[in-house]
């Protein structure tokens, strides 16, 4: 399988990835073309810069020829005059205009100062001046000439970036102005960044743990830790870290990114190299390379480590023992089955099922398979023999790989269901609601079953947006 790996060991931002995209070998007219398919006026400036001894690629959106500058990230419909500043009582904090390449002076407070690797904050002072809502921006991608999917993709990272701004301001996701998500910059590095990465022509994108960095900023209420709010809301279930660095690593455009286009987190996968690229932040750190590598390569499987166990795919989780238990029936009663597999799963089977086979004779029968603990082997194996008709049970050990499981509960208009959720190294891969809860609440409120399921799943992933 052919995968990109994005290693944020300085985190990410929204024109890191367009750069790493570039230097990885994605041609530089097929973004250029997105850029002028959104009609904004804007254009790229592409070059060549030092991060710490590493050559990577530098990202600028330019607007009427300058460098697009910042504004703010959202602010809630008011009703207030565009030109007359008005503070919110979400408000967040405030970033500043600072020109590239020159220092950012010290604070009264000595409050750390922002990353400055893309043209946007977290959270900016709520000024109540023109800005774009969601419905525009989706509007304005839908009519661009690119692709369907890199269409729904960008449509599907500004619809991420929307839902964590009105959670943080308890808002509706209508009600929120995008200041500086809306702006021109932004909605370049969202767009070419999803077109892009369709361009690379991989089966996945995997992504490393993400280096959030650190310290605090300023804010209009008092001091914000970094990763700011909406950066953490975005980043909710992936693997994150800080390094120690005093800045933003991860701004909310980059946590957006990752949070729709990766597929799983990990630790540098198997793989066979092919390529590999690196997109510059505009801050250069000292003894810390500010960039975003991306690798591209064919997965390869982990060589067996000589104690006879078989190849591990970076798809593994863990591994436990369980013992399974066989036995051919062909003399059972068929409604004797039936309570014997809810006998079993009631005593602590894992699992329960039976398969028709043609026995000897040409009489046709059921082959019972149990799946148990190895400390439960014993007495499920009595059950079998007491219960059914056989004169044997068949016993072995056998590995398997599991994901890791945990129970949440969420709330429908007609009570509680439980889900069960599977993660792998961090990141959910499979969700789905309890059937008995499903089957209890459909059967007392006489609703139907399929609705009290997708009720449930609808309200599991209003809580991941």
């Amino acid at each position: 399988m052919r995968i990109a790996y994005l290693d944020c060991f300085s985190g990410i931002s929204g024109d890191m990835f367009l750069g790493a995209l570039l230097d990885a070998g994605v041609p530089a007219d097929v973004l250029e073309k997105a850029v002028s398919a959104l009609g904004v006026g804007a254009e790229l400036r592409v070059s060549k810069v030092d991060r710490c001894g590493i050559t990577a690629t530098k990202v600028d959106v330019l607007v009427a020829g300058e460098v697009d500058a910042p504004r703010e990230l959202v602010g809630v419909a008011s009703g207030h005059s565009p030109e007359r500043p008005h503070e919110h009582e979400h408000a967040h904090s405030r970033v500043h205009a600072q020109p590239h390449g020159e220092p950012w002076p010290p604070t009264r407070t000595g409050v750390s100062p922002p990353h400055e690797q893309e043209h946007t904050h977290a959270h900016e002072d709520v000024i109540h001046q023109h800005g774009r809502h969601l419905s525009e921006i989706k509007r304005i991608i839908s009519g661009a000439a690119i692709g369907e999917s890199a269409k729904r993709k960008a449509i599907l990272i500004f619809e991420a970036l929307g839902a964590a701004e009105a959670k943080i301001h308890n808002v509706d996701v209508e009600r929120v102005h995008f200041h500086e998500v809306g702006a021109v910059d932004a909605m370049v590095d969202i767009v070419c960044g999803a077109v892009g990465a369709e361009a690379l022509g991989v089966d996945e994108i995997v992504c490393s743990p993400l280096n959030v960095g650190g310290g605090t900023v300023e804010c209009a209420h008092g001091v914000f830790p970094v990763p700011a709010p909406a950066t953490v809301e975005l980043l909710r279930g992936a693997p994150v870290f800080s390094s120690g660095v005093h800045a933003e690593l991860v701004t909310p455009t980059g946590a957006a990114i990752v949070k729709t286009l990766a597929a799983r987190f990990a630790a540098f996968p198997p793989m066979k190299v092919e390529r590999a690229g690196y997109g510059a932040g505009s801050r250069n750190f000292t003894g810390h390379a500010n960039v975003l590598r991306l690798t591209i390569g064919e997965t390869v499987e982990i060589p067996a480590t000589g104690d006879g166990a078989s190849p591990v795919s970076t798809m593994e989780v863990g591994q436990d023992t369980v013992t399974v238990l066989e036995a051919n029936l062909d003399d059972l009663n068929p409604q004797v089955f039936g309570y014997v597999m809810d006998r079993l799963l009631a005593e602590g089977a894992l699992d329960v099922f039976g398969m028709p086979v043609q026995m000897k004779k040409n009489r046709p029968g059921t082959l019972l398979t149990v799946l148990a603990k190895p400390e439960d082997a014993e007495k499920l194996a009595n059950i079998v023999f007491a219960e059914t008709s056989t004169l044997g049970v068949r016993r072995r050990d056998e590995r398997r790989q599991v994901l890791e499981r945990q129970w949440e509960t969420v709330r429908t208009p007609w009570g509680d269901v439980r889900m069960k959720i599977a993660s792998m190294q961090g990141a959910v891969t499979h969700y789905a609601p309890e059937y008995e809860d499903c089957r209890r609440i459909a059967e007392e409120k006489h609703v139907p079953l399929k609705s009290v399921m997708q009720e449930a799943t609808r309200a599991y992933l209003s809580r991941k947006i």
